[in-house]
């Protein structure tokens, strides 16, 4: 069997969860700003009085925290040529936001069969399991675990999920896990020093 550098080597897709792993798993709920458009509203209505899907409200946001180093690892995917998305049962507008920010090229929100959606993902971008990666932190993630090339969890993830990863990060979601992750996927690959150069230089002012 391919160890997991091995297996990193073949990644030309990127998937991941968003809460435990974008995130730190915790939820915030404000109300929301009067006359704000909440684009995910009618979707997470689809779902009502189902539990964990999300509001479905015009009058709360649900807000969660994002890490900076994250995104940076996200832009240097796709500099890698790494297509990138996320799949996650939670429906969110912050998320959308997020997701258009970080320039996702697959947002699957209100997904309970994760696998399902991979499979999806994987026949539209003409891809092979053995090419995706997906990062995952509770058993929900596990079918698609299982049916990808590169698994990986991160820190703080359930044990169960560690004991089947490929690959366990050394920071926990919400802190840079998804860095860690893009890490080492691009340093596998050989892509990592150029790339930080490529960066550094598209970021001087």
């Amino acid at each position: 069997m391919p160890d997991a550098k091995a297996r990193a080597r073949r990644i030309k897709l990127l998937l991941f969860d968003v809460d435990g792993v974008l995130t730190d798993g915790k939820l915030f709920f404000f109300p929301a700003p009067p006359g704000a458009e909440l684009t995910t509203r009618d979707h997470a209505s689809k779902h009502d009085g189902q539990g964990g899907f999300g509001l479905a409200s015009s009058s709360i946001v649900e807000a969660k925290g994002f890490h900076a180093h994250d995104g940076t690892g996200i832009s240097l995917a796709r500099l890698a040529g790494i297509k990138t998305g996320l799949i996650t049962k939670r429906i969110s507008e912050t998320v959308a936001l997020r997701a258009r920010d970080l320039r996702l090229d697959h947002v699957h929100q209100g997904i309970q069969d994760k696998l399902t959606v991979f499979k999806e993902v994987l026949k539209e971008e003409n891809l092979k399991p053995a090419e995706a990666c997906f990062v995952g932190d509770d058993v929900i993630d596990l079918p698609v675990m299982w049916n990808c090339g590169l698994s990986i969890a991160v820190a703080n993830a359930r044990e169960e999920v560690k004991r089947d990863a490929h690959y366990v990060t050394k920071h926990a979601g919400g802190n840079g896990a998804l860095r860690d992750a893009i890490e080492f996927i691009l340093k596998a690959q050989g892509k990592w020093m150029n790339l930080i150069n490529m960066f550094a230089v598209s970021s001087e002012p």
